[in-house]
C-alpha cells in the first residue's frame, strides 16, 4: 500500500512538472516565467525525495537537497537579480503567438509518448511512467528557448530542459552516478552565470537583451 501510494506520489509530481512546462508556453510575463521554473524544480526535488526513500538511495536525498537549493532558491533569485540589474522588461517577446505555441506545445507531448512508448515495457523501475512526461519537458524546454527572443527567457528554457533530463535518469535507473549528477549542477550553474554575463553585455551594447540582435556580428 506504501509503495503504491509513492507510485501515485511520484506520478502526480511528473505531471505536475510537466503542466508548469506547458504553461510557460503561454505566459508573456517574465516574473511568472522565473516562479514556474522554481516550481517546476520543487516538484523535481519532491520526486527525488520520494524515490530516495522507495529505493533506499541515500545519493538522491543528496540530489534533491541540491535541487531544492539551487534551483528552487538560488537560481531563480539569480535569475530575477539579472533582470533588474540589466532593466530588462517584463513582457516576454514572442517568435510565435501563445495559440501557435501551445499547439506546438501538445504536437511535442503526443510525439514524446509516441516515442517513448515501446520502451516502457524494459523498464522495471516505478517512475517507467514519467519517461515521456521527461522527453516531452526536454521538448517543451527548446522549444521555448527558440520561440522566445530574450537571452533571459532562453536561460529557463535551458534549465528546464536539464530538469527533464533529471526526471528521465529517475525515470530510468534511480538517477546517474552523485559524481556526474553533481559535474551537472555545476554545469548549469556555471551556464546561468555566463549567460547572466552576456546578458549583460548584450543589453549594454544593443540596449535590449533580444538575441536576435547578435545577427548583425554575421555583417
Amino acid at each position: 500500500m506504501e509503495t503504491e501510494l509513492i507510485s501515485n506520489l511520484i506520478d502526480v509530481c511528473a505531471v505536475f512538472m510537466l503542466l508548469l512546462s506547458v504553461f510557460t508556453m503561454a505566459t508573456t510575463r517574465m516574473r511568472p516565467l522565473v516562479l514556474m521554473f522554481s516550481a517546476q524544480s520543487a516538484f523535481l526535488a519532491a520526486m527525488a525525495a520520494l524515490v530516495a526513500f522507495n529505493s533506499d538511495n541515500p545519493h538522491i536525498y543528496i540530489m534533491a537537497g541540491l535541487t531544492l537549493v539551487l534551483k528552487v532558491i538560488v537560481m531563480p533569485w539569480m535569475l530575477i537579480l539579472i533582470m533588474r540589474r540589466i532593466n530588462v522588461d517584463k513582457e516576454v517577446q514572442l517568435s510565435i503567438g501563445i495559440p501557435g505555441s501551445l499547439l506546438l506545445a501538445g504536437a511535442l507531448v503526443l510525439i514524446s509518448y509516441y516515442v517513448t512508448e515501446p520502451l516502457l515495457g524494459s523498464l522495471e523501475t516505478m517512475e517507467r511512467n514519467s519517461l515521456a512526461l521527461s522527453m516531452s519537458m526536454i521538448l517543451l524546454g527548446l522549444l521555448l528557448m527558440c520561440t522566445r527572443k530574450k537571452a533571459i527567457t532562453e536561460t529557463i528554457g535551458l534549465l528546464m530542459m536539464e530538469n527533464g533530463l533529471f526526471l528521465g535518469a529517475l525515470a530510468i535507473s534511480h538517477g546517474m552516478p552523485l559524481i556526474v549528477e553533481l559535474a551537472a549542477f555545476f554545469d548549469v550553474m556555471v551556464a546561468v552565470i555566463i549567460i547572466g554575463i552576456f546578458a549583460n553585455r548584450i543589453n549594454r551594447s544593443f540596449n535590449s537583451v533580444d538575441t536576435t540582435f547578435l545577427r548583425r556580428l554575421k555583417e
